[in-house]
């Protein structure tokens, strides 16, 4: 009821846009995202937003919604790519259907890995997903077909024709934006999950497990699926990588890369929906920027990282929209 006398009041200014942009919040995501090539010189760079932003928005799940640190976050994003890129390299498959079976491997590594990380909680969860994405990562780089150290070539994907429309994914306009209809439709879908009794259950357990299972909730049921679902929406991210690069590296699957998507998602605010978005520019703007200057830029990106993380708790975009709201 508050809410919504807000929204009608008058006199409020910015309760409004806000609640627009709280109950359309995929719609004005995908508005922002098609702009974002021609904010930015370089539009190599906004597709790795968009990928990236993509793999944050499927840790996000897990991590800002249900509560759950996951340091094996990798094995979804490198199994994705891998997965997509072994099936177009060496099995000659089209790009796009490469990539539904993709995130259906990485759903399936998730499903495996949720029956024995989720009997865990707090930081024995996230050992135990590190140590099972460590697994992952000998597991992909002892496989044949993988390349090992070198990791996997050859991931060509050639112009297709799709009902008289030519799509070059050689051209980074093209590219981006056919990206961009993937990583609508995904956010579409999970602002219905959100916004489904699920998605309360979800934020419940965050709030208080206990509470929630006291109230007839199948808890360990509702982490699984939302561990599944976080595994395939970073599986899509790993796909796409993979097409991006024409390649993939065996560091996909490295603890790094699970470290570098927490902070995507404490430099763009956790829980909250745009802000993976947000984090990965902040973090791939800084990187390319300091990158140009220095081969020690990680030491300038570490001590910016502290800076928003001091006087930005809640995430650069998270910490704007509590502001608004105070306002």
């Amino acid at each position: 009821m508050h809410a919504k006398s807000d929204f009608l009041a008058p006199a409020s200014v910015t309760a409004r846009p806000l609640d627009l942009l709280r109950h359309h919040r995929a719609l004005a995501s995908v508005i922002a995202l098609m702009a974002l090539p021609w904010l930015l010189p370089n539009q190599s760079v906004a597709i790795n937003i968009l990928i990236y932003g993509l793999y944050g928005v499927g840790f996000n799940l897990l991590f800002g919604y249900m509560g759950m640190l996951s340091f094996g976050h990798a094995a979804f994003l490198g199994l994705g790519s891998y997965t997509a890129g072994i099936l177009i390299a060496h099995a000659g498959l089209a790009w796009w259907a490469a990539i539904p079976l993709a995130i259906l491997a990485s759903a399936v590594l998730a499903l495996a890995m949720g029956l024995l990380a989720i009997r865990t909680r707090g930081i024995y969860f996230a050992m135990v997903t590190l140590a099972l994405s460590q697994c992952v990562y000998f597991l992909v780089y002892q496989f044949p077909l993988s390349g090992g150290e070198n990791g996997l070539r050859g991931v060509n994907v050639p112009t297709v024709d799709l009902a008289g429309l030519t799509l070059d994914l050689l051209n980074p306009t093209t590219k981006y934006y056919a990206f961009l209809a993937l990583v609508a439709l995904t956010l579409f879908v999970l602002s219905r999950v959100l916004a489904s009794p699920f998605g309360g259950v979800v934020e419940a357990i965050r709030e208080n497990e206990a509470r929630t299972r006291a109230c007839g909730f199948n808890v360990e049921h509702t982490k699984l699926l939302a561990f599944i679902l976080s595994g395939a929406i970073c599986g899509l991210a790993g796909a796409l990588n993979a097409i991006h690069l024409s390649s993939v590296a065996i560091e996909s699957l490295h603890y790094e890369t699970s470290g570098l998507v927490v902070m995507i998602c404490l430099l763009g605010g956790m829980g909250t929906f745009f802000g993976p978005f947000v984090g990965a520019a902040l973090f791939l703007l800084i990187q390319d920027l300091f990158s140009q200057w220095t081969e020690h830029w990680q030491l300038y990106v570490g001590a910016i990282f502290i800076f928003f993380v001091l006087f930005f708790p809640k995430g650069v975009w998270g910490t704007l929209l509590e502001k608004l709201h105070d306002r």
